[in-house]
């Protein structure tokens, strides 16, 4: 990890109206995230944890603060602007891998390369170079419904790095899965980052999911806390 800053979020608010009454998420939360970063978010439900990563990936917007991504601030961009955006920065990891069920797994994986320029020949290396990464080369014709839970996450990730983005966000990534398969994925996100220096950040409940990660942050009631605390 070096000592540049990717993601900078500064003084951020979010509240939403909930019927008559007015719930406050964040109010004045500040975070950075270095280059090459490994971090894990924990935190009780209701701690904002989901809407923090929504945040992350341009899905939600903060009601006050700046959000700076790379040098560049992303919260006022349009939502045309925060679409292209996330196609091209951010990578998406989901507890229920959220693959298309009609697709096989080299299709679920090519599915962001459609949104490029690519030609078919180039996006077909590209996913057979994703499948030979996450070890299902064997698995490309596969249906998500012949696979495995753990195949289905690794099928997940491939489609994840397909666009080469700059950050991984993965919300319980590890969740639907048994500890042994569990493992394996936090291996494979732990070589990711290492080896290809992907900044991934992770939320999850699991404290041994937590130790695959460089640090770890709890959240509780909308602020960063020591560990005791977020018990």
């Amino acid at each position: 990890m070096n000592d540049e800053i990717l993601y900078d979020l500064k003084s951020i608010s979010k509240s939403f109206v909930k019927g008559k009454e007015q719930v406050t998420v964040f109010d004045g939360l500040n975070m950075s995230i270095k280059q090459g970063d490994f971090l894990a978010i924990m935190g009780p439900s209701g701690s904002g944890k989901t809407t923090l990563l929504n945040m992350l990936g341009g899905v939600d917007q903060p009601t006050g603060g700046e959000v700076w991504f790379d040098g560049n601030r992303v919260d006022t961009l349009s939502e045309n602007g925060l679409a292209q955006w996330r196609a091209n920065n951010i990578g998406f990891i989901f507890q229920f891998y959220n693959l298309m069920p009609m697709l096989n797994a080299a299709r679920n994986i090519e599915l962001p390369l459609l949104l490029t320029n690519l030609s078919k020949a180039q996006r077909k290396k590209s996913v057979a170079t994703a499948l030979e990464l996450v070890e299902l080369s064997d698995r490309a014709k596969h249906m998500p419904n012949e696979l495995s839970g753990g195949q289905q996450q690794r099928v997940a990730i491939a489609r994840a790095i397909i666009s080469d983005p700059k950050l991984l966000l993965c919300d319980e990534p590890t969740g639907d899965l048994d500890r042994h398969t569990a493992d394996e994925i936090l291996q494979m996100l732990q070589l990711l980052n290492e080896k290809f220096g992907k900044t991934i950040v992770m939320v999850t409940h699991d404290p041994r999911a937590a130790e695959f990660a460089k640090r770890t942050l709890h959240l509780d009631k909308g602020e960063f806390v020591e560990k005791d605390l977020a018990a």
